[in-house]
């Protein structure tokens, strides 16, 4: 089974979006994950809901016109996780996410993506772990619902700084709240030194997945310093029914020192391995 690839198109921040995507069209990976990020990405969602739907068809034009298409949206209101999470003690903020994620479900629409993926939330540390929990399942649990009313899989990263930074803390997350799925991404795990067999039960849980090489120590390294055993995660992928894309993410900024592995380079050496072992022997 080969799984198609996608390349995310914020791993190129210091070239215009267009030629962003003329170079993901260029590296024959067909697929392109879209990130919404507020400040720090080429679409920055303030801007692209002020006409959502003519955004959205801009996109999807620029799409068509290199033979691409949108593999996952992905929604982030602000360079830090905590002003907008989703489930913010205060009312007006969680309204305000609720907004521009029902724009963002539009967006979609338009573009064509049948994926759409948000942070989870945080722990509020002024208050029970169990009211941040909460507000998180009931959150979560709606998005999921309108989602699902206009054909969309919505999934959740776990991510160092979420509600969820262990595999546990993620699986039973999406185990509490039906129809949730994962955008899975060992790197945030291996990161803090989880070894791979505890991340592998949430394989099933995952609609989308993130690949780049991550150690110890390093959200984000090389292939050659990479410690994820990607060749053992297709071989669950194929044996739990995975269906969608691998989108190669490697991300240029300040966090976690991001900025010190060559993009351009990585990408290609991670689409080149996972072609070499996307069809079993």
């Amino acid at each position: 089974m080969n799984f198609p690839l996608a390349c995310a198109d914020f791993t190129f921040p210091l070239l215009p979006h267009d030629r962003s995507l003329d170079l993901i069209a260029a590296l024959e990976i067909g697929g392109v994950d879209i990130g919404l990020f507020e400040g720090r990405s080429h679409l920055w969602p303030s801007r692209e809901f002020q006409e959502p739907s003519r955004s959205a068809s801009e996109l999807e034009r620029k799409l068509n016109d290199r033979g691409l298409s949108a593999a996952d949206i992905f929604l982030q209101m602000a360079t830090d996780f905590v002003p907008y999470a989703i489930n913010h003690p205060e009312p007006a903020r969680r309204k305000r996410a609720r907004d521009w994620f029902l724009r963002t479900l539009e967006y979609a629409r338009v573009v064509g993506a049948r994926h759409v993926t948000t942070l989870p939330g945080v722990r509020f540390p002024d208050e029970p772990r169990a009211d941040s929990l909460g507000r998180c399942h009931e959150e979560l649990a709606w998005r999921v619902e309108q989602a699902a009313e206009v054909g969309i899989t919505f999934a959740v990263e776990a991510h160092v700084g979420s509600i969820a930074p262990r595999p546990k803390d993620a699986e039973r997350l999406v185990k509490s709240v039906p129809g949730l799925t994962l955008t899975l991404d060992y790197a945030h795990f291996t990161r803090v030194g989880i070894p791979d067999a505890a991340v592998e039960p949430l394989v099933p849980c995952a609609s989308h997945f993130h690949v780049r090489g991550a150690r110890k120590g390093r959200l984000q390294a090389s292939l050659k310093e990479n410690t994820i055993d990607f060749a053992r995660i297709l071989e669950v992928m194929r044996a739990s029914g995975y269906g969608g894309y691998l989108g190669i993410e490697y991300v240029w900024t300040d966090w976690e020192h991001c900025n010190e592995v060559d993009n351009l380079s990585e990408t290609i050496l991670f689409r080149d391995f996972l072609r070499s072992c996307s069809t079993p022997t």
